[in-house]
């Protein structure tokens, strides 16, 4: 019984957002609250984080921040800290150590904080590695991938990101 009564909620859910929208989601986006993952995990007031998104450690984050669907936010290695105003799209990775040390020589973990500024755009599948610091107003494009610090009011994009204009 408990069953049927799951999947018919799915399947109305699903329909009532397909007509709204026209998009469906995973179904744990239809029984979950973005803004309450959010203020659960300490979020500023305004910000959502889907469900499918990825939460380790050490992470701080600002007001009215949008987190995308599959984003991996790992502050496991050092803090990471998003600030205000920020779109942290589909698919994205910020990380704060990597095992490449580790793994191929025996070394330590490599680990070193991530900093965020405010309104900042962070495009789907961009992957942001370990002592990074990103200014405020930085636009990132999507598949980028973000290895060294980035100046306020830049755009760019790229493996590795480069520059391309100002904000």
């Amino acid at each position: 019984m408990a069953d049927s009564t799951i999947r018919q909620f799915f399947v109305n859910a699903r329909a009532a957002l397909r007509d709204r929208y026209r998009r469906t989601l995973p179904f744990g986006e239809y029984v979950g609250d973005r803004w309450e993952k959010a203020r659960f995990l300490g979020f500023g007031e305004g910000s959502s984080i889907y469900d499918s998104a990825l939460v380790f450690d050490d992470v701080v984050v600002g007001h009215n921040v949008f987190v995308g669907p599959n984003a991996i936010l790992d502050g496991s290695g050092g803090t990471l800290t998003i600030g205000d105003h920020c779109d942290i799209s589909a698919g994205v990775q910020i990380y704060t150590h990597d095992t490449v040390d580790r793994t191929v020589g025996g070394g330590p973990l490599a680990k070193g904080d991530v900093t965020i500024g405010n309104h900042c755009y962070i495009g789907p599948n961009a992957i942001v590695t370990l002592g990074v610091t990103i200014g405020d107003h930085v636009v990132i494009g999507a598949n980028s991938f973000v290895n060294r610090d980035i100046p306020s009011h830049t755009k760019g994009h790229g493996t590795p990101f480069r520059a391309t204009g100002r904000v």
